[in-house]
């Protein structure tokens, strides 16, 4: 490599040292430490026959499978849900395994709780610590398939049984069958409760069943109590429901309903049936006709059956205050789903929840053709005292949502089903990869929806700088747990949705971003990745290392300052262009642009790769310019996070 001697004068040195004086007094001695950010040891593990090192899932990867059948019925006088669940194991694992564990997440509202006992005094999404709510399961009748009684310990949200034999490796199965029942929370953790509506209270149920904890090849049992921050994690497999309810209720649960005929009235099931060919949202259960007897079936309960397969969870919501309105979804192979919204008439009028569907499908299609193919029979949006919570085919939204807040959160509750109802990374560690991608692939669908109609882009890319690179954050790798509460929505949702769009839009171009990200739902569609999994992923189809990328904006908290240090002309002649200096004062690496503007007006602008800092904390390079600078910037678009503009602008003296 030829390396070029630039000749300097004592007067060159003086017009750059007055023409930048200014930048060289606020310039601050460089934190950053090239050998530190370029490390080229990253991956604390190498790839194995379950997880190969190019991200995709190992020629033997393996993991278990949990079906479930459940009847269970709905008192809404004494808010109590009681029922049976079924469960059918499969162990794809090589290890034998002794016992299994159950997750039993109602138990939170217990007042003995892990939960309950960390929740703040107030003002936190989890609820409040003091609440005189006592809430949890009472469980019984555990047995295997043969009707014995199965040994087993609770411990918080937490259930273990002990197998009279050891489940074999490699495809052992067994059944269990446990009864349960439990009172539920008005507000439970944002994720379910009950709203009281003038018409009736509308029940959101989840976390509702004992469900098997996921065992897999990088803890083993992944049996985390749950205490509100972190999510969940779940095997896959399929759900067949049977759920009683009073015959005034219409119940929605996220899956294909088997008994139509049985739960609607005859006008309603014709209006059901049109909806599915519909691209125009067609009401099923008007307003007018909630509070009228004749537009529930003259009993005293009613059972709804409903059955989802390939998932890994499921919830269902009950009223008899619901409105209800659907339309067909189109999706990319041609097959068909429907988006159906249930809501009362508190959320109806006002550009509010008339538009739910309409959201539902736009938001699903857009996706469907983006990413991957929506999976489920049905998408259900559900009126609540749940602000956003997603599910497999259903989610819960504000009641009070209306206009761009309805669009907002109804688009990401319904991103959820691509992350992490699809990919099915672990929340309970990891809530960026399901909040963070998700939130990611949210913004570029409200650019497109309605031709741009909640499209509202606030100034430049970087204003939320101060924010996101705040000295004080955790890392954005820290588990929800271990999150003070109110940086989880910095630290879960936009941090790595931000390094997302910059890696996409600055660092590899949104064709190579797009094509890799697409690879990796497709490579982990219904699996279980790891954050190694995703780097990996993108790094190998897009053929760069990008280590530095993910030690800057995920493993630390690392901030960015680039700043300019000099400008001058070699041999005071600025036809020959302009030697422009600059620093890396931060810890984080990135791409530098920078835009400089002539005495004529012209601007031109060049863009150096971050391989400028993988052995230098300061660079020099030649601008190809033929006359007098009045001002160079880094940065001109407002795009990288710099913590630290003020010295990213040179100006002529």
């Amino acid at each position: 490599m030829k390396r070029t001697i630039f000749k300097w004068t004592l007067a060159s040195l003086m017009i750059g040292f007055f023409g930048q004086q200014e930048s060289i007094a606020q310039t601050k001695e460089s934190q950053y430490n090239y050998k530190e950010a370029f490390n080229p040891i990253f991956y604390s593990n190498n790839g194995s026959p379950y997880r190969s090192a190019s991200g995709k899932p190992g020629h033997q990867y393996w993991q278990n499978a949990a079906s479930y059948d459940i009847k269970v019925s709905l008192n809404d006088q004494t808010h109590e849900v009681k029922g049976t669940v079924k469960i059918s194991y499969t162990n794809n694992s090589p290890d034998e395994l002794a016992f299994i564990w159950l997750q039993i997440e109602q138990n939170l509202f217990n007042q003995e709780s892990i939960g309950q006992a960390t929740v703040p005094l107030s003002n936190s999404r989890y609820g409040d610590a003091g609440s005189s709510f006592n809430g949890g399961y009472t469980l019984s009748n555990i047995k295997d398939q043969s009707g014995k009684e199965l040994k087993n310990s609770i411990n918080d949200t937490r259930m273990r049984i002990d197998l009279p034999t050891p489940l074999a490796a490699n495809g052992g199965k067994t059944e269990f069958s446990l009864d349960f029942s439990y009172i539920v929370p008005e507000y439970g953790a944002d994720r379910t409760g009950i709203l009281p509506t003038a018409n009736g209270d509308i029940y959101a149920i989840a976390q509702w069943y004992p469900k098997v904890a996921v065992y897999d090849d990088v803890l083993g049992w992944n049996s985390l109590p749950y205490t509100g921050p972190g999510e969940f994690y779940m095997e896959y497999g399929d759900f067949n429901v049977e759920i009683t309810a009073p015959a005034n209720h219409i119940v929605v649960m996220g899956g294909e309903l088997l008994n139509p005929q049985d739960v609607w009235t005859k006008d309603q099931l014709a209006r059901y049936n049109k909806a599915k060919d519909s691209d125009k949202t067609v009401l099923i259960r008007s307003e007018s006709e909630v509070s009228s007897a004749n537009s529930r079936p003259q009993k005293k309960t009613l059972t709804w059956k409903y059955r989802l397969e390939n998932a890994r969870d499921v919830a269902w919501a009950s009223s008899k205050a619901f409105i209800i309105d659907a339309a067909k979804i189109n999706l990319p192979s041609g097959k068909k789903s429907l988006a159906l919204s249930a809501y009362p008439k508190e959320s109806n009028g006002g550009n509010a929840w008339e538009r739910s569907t309409e959201y539902t499908k736009a938001s699903i299609e857009y996706y469907s053709k983006k990413w991957m193919e929506y999976p489920y029979p049905v998408a259900i949006n559900v009126a609540s005292n749940v602000g956003g919570m997603e599910y497999p085919a259903i989610v819960f939204c504000g009641n009070r949502a209306k206009a761009a807040s309805l669009w907002g959160v109804t688009d990401h509750e319904f991103g959820h089903i691509w992350f992490p109802m699809i990919v099915g990374s672990n929340e309970r560690l990891h809530a960026w990869m399901d909040e963070g991608f998700n939130t990611f692939i949210n913004e570029l669908s409200t650019e497109v929806f309605n031709k741009g109609e909640y499209n509202r882009p606030m100034g430049t890319k970087n204003s939320m700088t101060q924010v996101l690179m705040n000295p004080a954050l955790e890392p954005v790798m820290t588990t929800p747990q271990g999150m003070k509460e109110r940086n989880i929505g910095i630290l879960a949702y936009y941090k790595p949705a931000f390094a997302l769009r910059i890696l996409r839009d600055e660092v590899l171009g949104a064709e190579r971003f797009d094509n890799a990200f697409k690879k990796y739902i497709e490579y982990w569609a219904y699996k279980h990745p790891t954050p190694d999994d995703f780097f990996r992923t993108i790094e190998n189809e897009t053929g760069e290392n990008l280590a530095w990328f993910w030690r800057g904006w995920f493993l630390n908290n690392w901030a960015l300052d680039q700043a300019i240090t000099d400008v001058h002309y070699p041999d005071l002649d600025p036809t020959k262009g302009a030697i422009i200096s600059i620093s890396n004062l931060e810890k984080m690496a990135m791409p530098v642009v920078i835009e400089a503007t002539t005495v004529s007006g012209k601007k031109v602008r060049t863009k150096l790769p971050v391989e400028i800092w993988e052995r230098n904390q300061s660079w020099r390079f030649l601008l190809n310019t033929t006359e007098k600078l009045t001002s160079v910037k880094i940065d001109p678009d407002g795009v990288y996070p710099d913590s630290n503009p003020e010295n990213n602008s040179w100006k002529s003296k």
